[in-house]
């Protein structure tokens, strides 16, 4: 897979008289991890979005490799995945289904899309929940269920939006490998993350305050101030 970047420039969107972004600019690149940090209400959502052609911004632009990250129709481009954190399965479907379905619309045989979804969800350990029903899963199995489809499309831009916030560090290392090993095959990955010990397995960082993007990314220390599920939502620096 050849070098190819994804360039954003000024960005800023609105909401009434707020912005949600305000004048952000990156660059990633192919082969290297990038994350988003920041705590709750930052933008963190609203870059991905943005990035992967989901969300126009009010002004400002955006590339990969020169050309646009959405369709005209509002989708992403072909060769983007997400990691949503609302997961986006379908909860009457079967973990291996929602993987494989992905598949075919993107073109596979049902035989290939099959076999590909049930590698995917070994690699990030969920490979024996394969013929169980979404609503029967737990979040931390939905969540890498989500991880799975992503991976098995070998996308050229992965956007990860908290795809550990509901693992145990064990599940969290894994899935944090997997993802690296995308980056290694070749892909773009932009990481959005409350984690720190996420955010330092990156190879970059971009940090957002209040939809800004600061020039140093200050010291992190952990908080329960976010409540359950963000114990590490710290990005925030020590009094």
């Amino acid at each position: 897979m050849s070098e190819k970047n994804l360039v954003a420039e000024d960005l800023v969107l609105t909401s009434g008289h707020h912005r949600v972004l305000d004048g952000v600019s990156l660059v990633a690149r192919s082969g290297r991890m990038l994350a988003v940090t920041g705590s709750s209400g930052s933008g963190k959502t609203t870059l991905l979005s943005i990035l992967g052609g989901l969300v126009a911004p009010t002004s400002g632009s955006v590339a990969y490799d020169g050309g646009p990250v959405g369709t005209r129709s509002g989708e992403p481009r072909a060769g983007t995945a997400f990691v949503l954190q609302t997961y986006g399965l379908v909860p009457t479907l079967t973990a291996e289904e929602n993987v494989s379905i992905a598949l075919r619309a993107a073109g596979a045989q049902p035989g290939d899309a099959i076999r590909t979804a049930l590698a995917a969800l070994d690699r990030v350990g969920v490979g024996d929940l394969a013929d169980r029903l979404i609503q029967e899963l737990s979040g931390g199995q939905l969540q890498r269920v989500a991880v799975a489809r992503a991976l098995a499309a070998e996308p050229d831009v992965l956007l990860a939006d908290e795809p550990t916030s509901e693992l145990d560090e064990r599940n969290r290392d894994l899935v944090v490998a997997e993802i690296r090993a995308e980056a290694v095959r070749g892909a773009l990955v932009v990481v959005a993350t409350h984690d720190p010990e996420v955010a330092a397995l990156c190879d970059d960082e971009i940090h957002l305050v209040d939809g800004r993007a600061e020039a140093t990314v200050p010291d992190m220390v952990p908080t329960t101030v976010d409540g359950p599920g963000h114990e590490f939502d710290a990005f925030r620096r020590p009094v």
